[in-house]
């Protein structure tokens, strides 16, 4: 009986261009227990060799850095210039976390209490699955790849289907940097066999950046098992345009942070409230800047818009945008006005003003090149829309006035708030969410503590 085969195709040229050999239980079995071999002997490794080891695994990277970005943009669609603009974002990340690895880490020591010696320490847990997705499919992997390995855990990462290359770049690159066998290792694998692996008595951890559909059966799966995992899922982050905003920038930005990367963010903007007085200004600016975009190969330099890298989520934005424009919305920006390629799996840009709060364009996560817009009388009422909503990723808000930014943030119901800015993280801030967004936090301090298990030392030393 022939093995199954991960077929990856090109999204803009729609053809195979990789195909790999699906691991079974049996070889999926066979890399945990190695994996947790060699984390038997690393955990006990000092520090700085783990770091030599994660900073030569950064070289190691990025001696191979075109061929990286070539291969993201080749899998799943990105343009190559945002290709390449991940790499580096990955690699300031990798060394940010490295960086603050030693003092997260140590052990902490409490007040001293006379004939005792009490101190708490961070341990690995074990075998660390990281489940990464495709739309950054380094950023992703890295916020739990690098602290994994530097807080002393094995790791095996099974990367998105569309992307399997990426999970095998980072295994590359460590064992280039002299990492021991079996220390970080990749699966290719079906959803049948990660159960199995999740339910495996030596994974000690799980990592899952997907849909909310993905998460509850992430959950599922974990339920015979004591472990935790940390949840990144759905998103349908809100930007709120106040009429003091430093105008052009609040435009430039809100249309990147919608149409970047196709609109495939985890972070991107997916729904604008305007303040009224300054709508109609505002959607109008948006347009001209929007029609800006260019369709196109996305090996292409003038290339802004890539394929999705999903064929079927074509029709899942056409419906969004048809349902809106039926419940009143104005279709300002029609897809049809731009020049699309013959072949690839694209979606041209489509802005619906006037949105209707409860239309699918303002509620589900769209992922892809639409945004709806409405305006709002004043911030009590954008707050309200904005917390209508069953996720809460990231949220922001332009304004020139801080404390007008400080009130509405303490109200947001969102992991991660944003004055003049959106769609970025900053890997010293944890990254979070509330509601169905999911739970535990990457990046930050706190992205080390969901890696590892606290041990209380309570050490007498008079009798």
């Amino acid at each position: 009986m022939s093995k199954k085969e991960l077929k990856v195709i090109n999204p803009y040229t729609e053809k195979e261009i990789y195909a790999f050999p699906m691991d079974t239980v049996e070889e999926a079995y066979q890399k945990v227990e190695k994996a947790y071999k060699a984390f038997q002997e690393w955990r006990f490794t000092p520090i700085e060799k783990r770091k030599e080891l994660c900073l030569q695994f950064m070289k190691e990277f990025e001696k191979n850095r075109d061929n990286i970005a070539r291969e993201i943009t080749e899998q799943m669609g990105k343009p190559l210039q945002q290709s390449q603009n991940e790499m580096n974002t990955m690699l300031d990340r990798a060394q940010y976390m490295i960086s603050i690895a030693e003092q997260t880490l140590s052990d902490e020591y409490l007040p001293e209490k006379p004939g005792f010696v009490r101190y708490i320490r961070h341990e690995p847990i074990g075998v660390v699955l990281d489940i990464a997705a495709w739309n950054y499919p380094l950023l992703i992997a890295v916020n739990v790849i690098v602290p994994a390995i530097m807080a002393g855990n094995a790791v095996i990462v099974k990367h998105a289907r569309l992307t399997p290359l990426c999970g095998k770049a980072f295994v590359s690159a460590f064992e280039k940097a002299g990492a021991p066998e079996g220390l970080i290792q990749d699966i290719i694998a079906d959803h049948q066999v990660m159960d199995a692996v999740i339910k495996h008595p030596k994974i000690g951890f799980v990592s899952f950046t997907g849909s909310v559909r993905g998460g509850h059966e992430i959950v599922h799966s974990a339920s015979t098992r004591f472990i935790n995992q940390g949840l990144e899922l759905g998103g349908k982050d809100p930007a709120y345009v106040c009429a003091d905003a430093d105008f052009d920038y609040a435009v430039a930005n809100c249309v990147d942070g919608a149409f970047y990367n196709a609109g495939q963010s985890c972070c991107a903007v997916e729904r604008i409230y305007v303040e009224k007085s300054i709508y109609d200004k505002f959607v109008e600016a948006f347009v001209e800047l929007t029609c800006k975009y260019k369709l196109g190969d996305p090996m292409e330099k003038e290339t802004t818009i890539g394929p999705l890298a999903v064929a079927s989520a074509r029709d899942f934005l056409k419906k969004q945008v048809e349902e809106a424009v039926s419940m009143g919305g104005k279709l300002v920006v029609n897809p049809s006005e731009f020049e699309v390629p013959l072949h690839g799996w694209f979606f041209a840009p489509a802005v619906v003003a006037d949105a209707p709060q409860k239309s699918s364009l303002m509620q589900e996560e769209s992922f892809g090149t639409v945004i709806g817009i409405m305006p709002v009388d004043n911030d009590e009422e954008a707050i309200e829309l904005m917390n209508d909503s069953p996720y809460g990723l990231t949220a922001s808000v332009w304004t020139s006035d801080i404390e007008r930014a400080r009130r509405i943030g303490e109200r947001i119901e969102t992991g991660t708030f944003y004055m003049n800015r959106c769609d970025y993280l900053d890997p010293a801030l944890p990254w979070t969410g509330v509601k169905d967004t999911g739970r535990g936090a990457s990046l930050s301090h706190y992205g080390y503590y969901q890696l590892t298990q606290l041990k209380s030392m309570h050490l007498r030393t008079e009798w």
